[in-house]
């Protein structure tokens, strides 16, 4: 299904956004993990959000919430695992596949540390998404290192398809297939020369072909690789437009003051930019 402006983010900023575009006409799609599930959730109060004062962070994104659903917006709960800019953008959650015609980047501050090599052989081997390139793999040796819940069906979906897998995690997962061997691991680093290799697990060296890297979320320039940043964030202007054509950021993605207020009024410039660039390319 196509939507005016897909939102990544559904914290402060994101549901700003989405609301700020649904009050100028336009379809939002929010793609995000649960409110209930967010950090700010678990804060005990929250004094500096003009005119709410005392509140709990799970009553104010209880009450953000509301106002989204309340103003049309449609949520697709889960994570995004790769992200196709063309004619507008296409993003691959889990099993499903959306588009817009206008992208706002709201996933808050994605701390992460890459395993070593992943990077490097980002594209020539490491990948993040197995529904998207598990084909490429049939009938070789790839390696799952799951750090999410449904890592083990994705890893059960590449060997359903032919590959050939090897799992790793600290602990074997119960919906890992029970033909899928398991190596007990915490430390990972992936090798080779132009193409992977191999990885290395806790000092186990393990050759293969592909290595499917599967976190809880994505840095924003791992879904875009073409997007600035400055200091670890998204640089923006102060219409919260990014680098790149019709993508916007907000929120603490693009940098400090890490608080609600700033992300809300963020979500808010963004939207409206983004629904002027949509108005434009129609015109």
């Amino acid at each position: 299904m196509g939507y005016d402006v897909i939102v990544l983010g559904s914290g402060p900023a994101g549901l700003a956004a989405a609301v700020a575009a649904r009050g100028r006409g336009k379809t939002a799609l929010v793609i995000g993990n649960r409110w209930q599930a967010s950090p700010l959730a678990k804060a005990e109060k929250i004094d500096n959000y003009l005119g709410l004062p005392g509140r709990t962070g799970y009553e104010l994104l209880e009450e953000f919430q509301k106002h989204a659903e309340a103003m049309g917006v449609e949520f697709l709960v889960g994570r995004a695992i790769s992200l196709m800019a063309w004619s507008g953008f296409t993003v691959t959650v889990g099993a499903d596949m959306v588009q817009g015609n206008a992208l706002i980047m709201a996933p808050g501050v994605v701390r992460q540390t890459k395993f070593p090599g992943e990077q490097e052989f980002l594209g020539r081997g490491v990948s993040y998404c197995a529904t998207c390139d598990g084909m490429l793999y049939r009938n070789k040796d790839v390696v799952v290192a799951g750090r999410t819940p449904d890592a083990p069906e994705e890893a059960n979906y590449l060997k359903s398809i032919g590959c050939r897998v090897t799992y790793t995690a600290p602990k074997r997962p119960e919906a890992l297939d029970e033909g899928i061997p398991f190596v007990a691991a915490n430390r990972v680093e992936i090798k080779g020369e132009q193409m992977v290799s191999a990885v290395v697990l806790d000092g186990q060296e393990l050759p293969c072909a592909g290595v499917f890297v599967l976190r809880a979320s994505l840095a924003p320039t791992d879904l875009l690789p073409a997007l600035e940043t400055e200091g670890g964030y998204i640089k923006v202007d102060r219409a919260m437009r990014t680098s790149v054509e019709g993508v916007f950021a907000c929120g603490d993605c693009t940098g400090a003051p890490l608080q609600v207020a700033k992300a809300v009024g963020e979500g808010h410039i963004a939207g409206l930019t983004a629904c002027e660039y949509l108005d434009r390319k129609t015109t």
